[in-house]
């Protein structure tokens, strides 16, 4: 992750201690890789209801309630340029449709259409199935639970980060 690490090296002067960075890039390196392995067995989930991973994503995320764009981007942790993209593609085939949004005249809110909620819903056996499979092969659902405990807590101490840094920049400006 950082220039000098060498992939492994135990990194004497961090403040976390010896061996954070080659943590850091070792955890970096297996979460590029589950994400790709997700967005993989994704697609192949997706295929038979005619979504890619991606467009699963972001119409799963409008599933309860319209959001917009840069909604969805943030929900996502992605670029909204990235959200507008499949955004787009999802409402030229049929799948959902932008509409007013009270609160933004110019960011309109995206919500599924009925063929997207169906689409949508010929997903379910599959993920389903996929779901207890994978639980099963964690140890159970209770440790599968561990693991989204652990990403979660991974996930907010990035965003303290982000936000600390952010705030730094401010002060320095």
């Amino acid at each position: 992750m950082r220039e000098g690490t060498g992939g492994g090296v135990a990194d004497e002067g961090d403040p976390a201690g010896p061996g954070a960075a080659a943590l850091l890039d070792a955890v970096a390196t297996a979460s590029f890789r589950v994400g790709g392995q997700f967005l993989a067995r994704g697609d192949r989930l997706a295929a038979p209801a005619g979504l890619t991973a991606a467009r699963w994503q972001v119409l799963y995320a409008v599933r309860h309630e319209p959001l917009s764009v840069a909604g969805v981007a943030r929900g996502m942790g992605v670029a909204r340029q990235s959200v507008q993209r499949i955004a787009d593609v999802l409402v030229e085939g049929g799948l959902a449709a932008y509409e007013p949004n009270p609160a933004h005249r110019r960011a309109k809110l995206l919500r599924p259409t009925p063929a997207g909620r169906r689409a949508l819903a010929r997903l379910g056996p599959a993920h389903a199935e996929f779901a207890a499979r994978l639980a099963h092969r964690l140890g159970g659902q209770e440790r599968f639970g561990e693991t989204l405990t652990a990403l979660r807590r991974l996930s907010a101490a990035l965003e303290a980060l982000r936000a600390e840094d952010a705030e730094a920049a401010e002060e320095r400006a």
